[in-house]
């Protein structure tokens, strides 16, 4: 790829991150008795694991239609039940993907806008990132036994809160180490107990984990043909140019091979990644995306296409013709079909998809 629109505008690079919840909703992590769970509302489905750091049996399991869009979903050790939270109220399931046992109660109003919702040893906590508090209660309905703690300021900056055992627990991202994530003892924080790495199985289910385990999403103009027009009288050129149109899917859809995606799942083997990938490239810069809109682009397998082009050189000068590309880390894995002239050996200024408002 040529000259990526980052480079051009002279911005600094992008060191890339995982997308906090708060800026990617309807995603939320938790640990019950099936192990480590990763809700992703946008993808219309969850990832199952034993662990996040050894990533074993990662299983992809579709959200029934009535658990799709929650703000908040949370689950808990010792116990079958599944909060999914929703504006003023909350539902109450045992499996994200039948909607088993489905209830639904109202939210205290103590309980309700908080940044992250989770449960330890069948007491709720709920963080109010902003206003640096943590309120703990034992109903959500009642917000029976509130008590208020304060939210130390070296832990304002998680992305995810969640609870493991008696342990709360939060991600985030280290400048040295990436992605991880750290178990405290109790609400208070009062003791780290361990922490450890996100598996990369796991990490490219995240949002913005892409960005970290193949690196940060580029785009640009790449020059695919010169013309050159050495005589002294104008000459129309007129002939077919070969362009790639499409999404590289073979590039990416090694992402799922160690994911098993259940007879549930309506998308077919690489339909996830591309999905994945597609979100990806929406995500801000800052983590690792380009915040550009791609749906109106051709995700189809890429392949070979004949694009017919008549043009007029001018004496002793030369056109460029520019594809503008997209990739992630350094390899292009959608070509678009915006093609356009320059006089000079240099890009078009114009990004040809939409921006992310």
């Amino acid at each position: 790829m040529a000259q990526s629109d980052s480079a051009r505008e002279g911005s600094r690079p992008v060191t890339g991150s995982l997308v906090p919840r708060k800026d990617s909703p309807g995603t939320d992590i938790f640990r019950n008795d099936d192990g480590d769970c990763i809700v992703r509302s946008d993808l219309g489905c969850y990832l199952q694991t034993e662990l996040l750091e050894n990533g074993c049996n990662i299983r992809i399991r579709r959200l029934h239609p009535v658990c799709l869009g929650g703000d908040h979903y949370v689950g808990c050790v010792g116990e079958p039940n599944i909060y999914i939270i929703k504006g003023s109220s909350y539902r109450v399931v045992q499996d994200l993907s039948t909607d088993k046992g489905a209830r639904v109660f109202e939210l205290h109003p103590k309980c309700r806008d908080g940044d992250h919702y989770g449960k330890i040893y069948g007491t709720f906590f709920i963080i109010f990132q902003n206003q640096g508090i943590i309120c703990s209660v034992t109903d959500l309905r009642t917000a029976e036994h509130e008590i208020i703690f304060l939210l130390p300021p070296e832990h304002h900056n998680g992305l995810y809160y969640f609870g493991i055992g008696k342990f709360l627990t939060l991600i985030k991202m280290d400048e040295k180490w990436g992605a991880q994530f750290f178990l405290y003892l109790g609400l208070r924080f009062e003791k780290l107990e361990s922490f450890y790495s996100i598996h990369p199985d796991v990490l490219n289910f995240f949002p913005g984990g892409l960005t970290l385990t193949k690196g940060v999403s580029i785009s640009g103009w790449k020059c695919i043909k010169t013309l050159h027009n050495d005589s002294d009288s104008p000459i129309t050129w007129s002939d077919k140019v070969i362009l790639k149109v499409g999404y590289a899917k073979q590039k990416m859809s090694t992402i799922e091979h160690n994911w098993s995606l259940s007879a549930g799942m309506s998308l077919k083997a690489g339909e996830l990644t591309k999905l994945i990938t597609r979100f990806q490239f929406s995500f801000k810069a800052e983590y690792g995306g380009r915040s550009i809109h791609t749906e109106q682009e051709d995700w189809n397998e890429a392949e070979e296409e004949e694009e017919s082009v008549q043009v007029t050189l001018e004496p002793k000068k030369n056109l460029y013709l520019w594809q503008y590309q997209l990739g992630i880390g350094q390899e292009p894995v959608l070509f678009c079909r915006d093609i356009q002239f320059t006089k000079e050996n240099n890009p078009p200024d114009r990004i040809p998809l939409p921006l992310v408002p």
